[in-house]
């Protein structure tokens, strides 16, 4: 709807639930990356070749370690499985289809699978598209409490089926920003363990919630410190800003590794039914970058700031809200992390907000806090405060 609203008006602001933005307004590219992609352009040695079906090794090798860490015990043990694939979603979709024969090659599972209230509305038809229909929600965001209910979750995923399909973002939740803690991670892993549900976990932009990749990744590294099986899809577009080049991965982490010949063969024969090769263009840059300590530093530092002015952007945000008077408390905003926040608008404040305003969210009231910069923060300030003060 948004993509259809925008092109045809030229307004102060632009659709802040579209884009990943520098400070300057324009979609960022990290100098690190261009850099690496004009030495791949002109090294006369650089012979790009199809990659086999299951991705550049070199890539694979690396994701897994900066979401595992090196020393991991499924590294070591070697029960590790690593995919690249075209994208994100591509990641889920591969796994989604892994998942029909996970616990039975001769029976196909079809769910439950367990999504976040609220999650990307692309995640359910994903899942479906791989054949499994149950699809159901497990409380996450309050809108009156404006955070994540512990209390809520539990409930929902005490009363799911043993072998149940638990999809959870390790950091940057979708739409909300609003992540778990630890500790709160800890009582969920105890609770999917008891109950012999299965975790399956997204991690769509790590090191851009809280700038620090191993804090990002520390739920998945949790979970496999207690002997679990997992899922993880990975993305490495946004905080590689490969958003022409998306470049995605999936993780398949097993009890042990006897199976982890099956699982590739599976994965090999699902891959070639969807995509045959993934493209290599972004998966080189980022290999180039994780495979050089020097290299991995100077990104760690760009994307660190990208992180701390999105920060400063909710301390400003929220500050001028409240020096307007703007009806509710807005600390959720800072409590937040990663590119987007849950403003707690409803629909009809979004309405104006588009309508009146232009100024484009999520019907969710989802905001992108990378699309807010110097140019248009005071203009993004006054709609939200007239959405909240104007009889709609």
């Amino acid at each position: 709807k948004m993509y259809k609203i925008f092109p045809a008006n030229v307004y102060p602001t632009e659709p802040e639930a579209l884009f990943k933005l520098n400070a300057e307004g324009k979609t960022f590219e990290l100098r690190l990356v261009g850099k690496i992609k004009q030495q791949l352009s002109a090294d006369p040695t650089f012979c790009p070749e199809y990659p086999s079906s299951l991705g550049l090794t070199e890539f694979t090798r690396r994701a897994t370690e900066v979401a595992l860490g090196k020393s991991s015990p499924a590294i070591v043990e070697n029960r590790v499985l690593g995919i690249q694939t075209p994208s994100f979603s591509a990641a889920v979709r591969l796994g989604a289809e892994l998942l029909t024969h996970w616990y039975n090659v001769r029976a196909v599972w079809c769910g439950p699978v367990y999504l976040s209230s609220p999650c990307d509305d692309s995640l359910a038809g994903i899942f479906q598209a791989a054949g499994i229909e149950d699809i159901r929600e497990y409380y996450y965001w309050d809108d009156k409490q404006r955070g994540v209910c512990l209390e809520k979750l539990l409930e929902d995923l005490e009363r799911a089926p043993e072998q149940s399909v638990v999809v959870l973002s390790a950091s940057a939740h979708y739409p909300t920003g609003a992540d778990l803690t630890q500790k709160q991670w800890t009582v969920i892993t105890q609770l999917i363990m008891r109950r012999r549900l299965f975790p399956f976990l997204l991690l769509p932009a790590q090191a851009l919630c809280y700038g620090d990749l191993n804090r990002d990744a520390w739920p998945i590294q949790h979970f496999v410190s207690q002997g679990m099986e997992l899922l993880c899809a990975q993305s490495f577009s946004h905080c590689f800003g490969l958003y022409g080049e998306a470049v995605g991965h999936l993780l398949c982490i097993l009890k042990q590794n006897s199976p982890l010949l099956s699982v590739q063969s599976q994965a090999d024969r699902i891959v070639k039914s969807l995509w045959a090769q993934p493209s290599v263009g972004g998966a080189h840059v980022v290999a180039a970058v994780l495979s050089n300590p020097a290299h991995l530093v100077e990104w760690q530092g760009e994307v660190k700031r990208m992180v701390e002015r999105c920060m400063l952007i909710r301390d400003i945000l929220r500050e001028k809200l409240r020096l307007l008077g703007t009806p509710g408390c807005w600390d959720h905003l800072t409590q937040q992390g990663g590119l987007f926040c849950c403003t707690g608008l409803n629909d009809q404040q979004v309405e104006f907000l588009s309508r009146s305003r232009h100024v484009y969210l999520l019907p969710s009231g989802c905001l992108n806090v990378s699309a807010i910069n110097g140019h248009n923060l005071e203009y993004v300030t006054d709609s939200i405060h007239l959405a909240l003060t104007t009889s709609l």
